[in-house]
């Protein structure tokens, strides 16, 4: 058994995995506390990596991604304001179902009036430099800052939401928004901040990607239904789960890919959940408090 390629693989399953973990972090946070499936996701993931096509080569690698996550979260506040701040309650969750996936036809149609369906690639100038040694294996630079700034974001949204009083009470609207209202606490105002924060983690992905990989207008159809499995799978609405199984599904893919084919790979991700929900339905790592 070559050792080198199994550790290969398993540098790339991680790199994947760091993708799929903010994408999955964010839809995790948008459900735990809005109760919304977003279907616009991947759609959304998708702005944000032409976003950063169009913004790295004007204000460089960290300046791009950070514009690109922080237009992203804006983005998010008008959606929310918008559009699922007005769906009135009665039947909320068929109806944002619903709306998300309309917008997600939208946004991406209309990406393909604007871009064009066609792929588009980063010069090489204006990609990440250089490469990472980790032992016989070599990373590119691109590759490597994926893990760099998954790990720097989703320690940043852990502490947010464990140590600070706003993240505090966005968990506390997680677990009984009607508790939280009676104690002050504005349901309306930490919607809007989940759905940012959640938006803003889906263009941050899909800005990591934009170095290093191709960015057209369908990227965002198949990732999203997989990260839907993720989340599925470490338990609707917990990002800690969200993030373990996400690392896990990337490593799961990559030897599944290595050793088998794209078609083995592609489903990987779905055998793993379905198997999971006859186990536990509820999912690997649910608890009473959601985000």
């Amino acid at each position: 058994m070559d050792t080198t390629y199994m550790f290969e693989l398993l540098v790339n399953g991680v790199i994947l995995g760091s993708s799929y973990a903010l994408l999955a972090a964010g839809l995790a946070v948008i459900f735990g506390v809005l109760n919304v499936v977003n279907f616009a996701h991947g759609a959304l993931y998708m702005l944000g990596a032409f976003a950063a096509y169009f913004l790295i080569p004007h204000g460089g690698y960290w300046a791009g991604l950070l514009l690109s996550a922080g237009i992203m979260a804006a983005l998010g506040t008008v959606l929310h304001d918008g559009l699922l701040r007005r769906l009135p309650p009665d039947g909320a969750f068929s109806r944002t179902l619903l709306l998300t996936l309309g917008l997600a036809m939208i946004i991406q149609n209309g990406s393909i009036m604007l871009w064009g369906a066609g792929p588009r690639q980063l010069s090489e100038d204006a990609r990440p430099q250089g490469h990472v040694m980790l032992g016989e294996v070599m990373v590119p630079a691109g590759r490597a800052l994926i893990v760099v700034v998954a790990v720097v974001a989703l320690g940043a949204l852990y502490l947010f939401l464990n140590r600070t009083q706003v993240g505090r009470a966005m968990r506390g609207v997680s677990q009984n928004p009607t508790a939280a209202l009676v104690v002050g606490i504005s349901p309306t105002r930490i919607g809007r901040l989940a759905m940012a924060l959640g938006v803003g983690l889906a263009g941050l992905a899909g800005a990591t990607l934009a170095p290093v990989f191709t960015v057209s207008p369908q990227m965002g159809i198949t990732i999203v239904f997989k990260v839907f499995a993720i989340v599925v799978i470490g338990g609707l609405g917990s990002v800690p789960g969200a993030v373990v199984v996400a690392f896990g599904v990337g490593v799961l893919e990559s030897f599944a890919g290595g050793y088998g084919s794209a078609m083995t790979q592609s489903v990987s991700v779905f055998l793993f959940m379905i198997v999971i929900m006859l186990v536990r339905p509820q999912g690997l790592f649910s608890k009473e408090v959601r985000v």
